[in-house]
């Protein structure tokens, strides 16, 4: 399937990682480097299951490489117009495209692996969309200090991964667009999500008192759609950089494995 890539994220002076972008592009910003989107790239260049690749928010003038044919859009100013211009892009190359793979720019420790295991995972059945969460006990052995916002359910704690895969209809049909700009619009706070769907949810969710699979009914009963959740053992895909000391916390992991390959290649010689 095609890869959609959301890179139009460009901090503003209120946005804690401002002084490190200074009004430039986040996807663009250095990580180990070289900019954060490239290291995407390169493990979408190298998931057997990716065939082509579109980029939202940059340029053909940007500084990034990719094997793999490269399509630009331009930024349509919201996250859900975004996604709807990728997946009319993909539908344009290939008619007969199902589903796309949602992934943004600021997820630079996932790899190729990771990407092709999530469209495995997902292609096993037929549901409309595939939302990957990462459990807290994951996240926290994997990235010590992170400081991520977790959903609080009962018997589970998580935060979701920015990888998903969609089936094309999520973003052609009008009938639930309205409903994700809402759901879209608030995804950095579960509890308003969980508001917008009904305010019984919203206390359930307070409460602790919905698991993970009875949140899941509701939302997609709500919207109108199918869905399954798909529960990572790595957390890469939700370790997205969006405050300095996670940035510096990536940035130094992604060193420190550049290092170790470099130990690694020179005793092979």
């Amino acid at each position: 399937m095609d890869a959609i890539v959301t890179a139009g994220g460009i901090p503003l002076p209120d946005d804690p990682l401002y002084i490190y972008t200074k009004g430039d592009s986040k996807a663009m910003l250095d990580v180990a480097g070289k900019p954060m989107i490239q290291w995407v790239l390169d493990a979408l260049n190298e998931a057997q299951h990716v065939d082509q690749v579109i980029i939202i928010g940059l340029s053909p003038k940007s500084d990034i490489t990719c094997k793999k044919p490269l399509h630009f859009i331009s930024n349509q100013g919201r996250m859900l117009a975004n996604i709807v211009a990728g997946v009319n892009k993909s539908i344009e190359l290939n008619s007969k495209a199902e589903y796309v793979l949602l992934i943004t720019s600021d997820i630079p420790g996932i790899k190729a692996k990771m990407i092709d295991w999530m469209i495995e995972t997902s292609t096993k059945t037929k549901e409309d969309m595939y939302y990957g969460i990462v459990p807290r006990e994951v996240m926290e052995a994997r990235y010590p200090g992170s400081n991520r916002t977790f959903t609080k359910l009962k018997g589970m704690q998580f935060c979701g991964a920015d990888l998903q895969v969609s089936h094309v209809t999520m973003a052609t049909d009008p009938d639930h667009l309205k409903v994700w700009e809402k759901l879209l619009g608030k995804r950095k706070s579960p509890l308003k999500q969980a508001a917008t769907i009904g305010f019984g949810t919203l206390f359930r969710v307070v409460t602790r008192q919905i698991t993970l699979e009875e949140l899941v009914a509701t939302i997609t009963k709500r919207i109108g759609i199918t869905g399954r959740p798909i529960i990572w053992e790595s957390a890469e895909p939700g370790m997205d950089v969006d405050k300095p000391h996670q940035l510096e916390l990536i940035r130094a992991d992604l060193e420190k494995q550049i290092k170790k390959a470099k130990r690694k290649k020179a005793k092979s010689k």
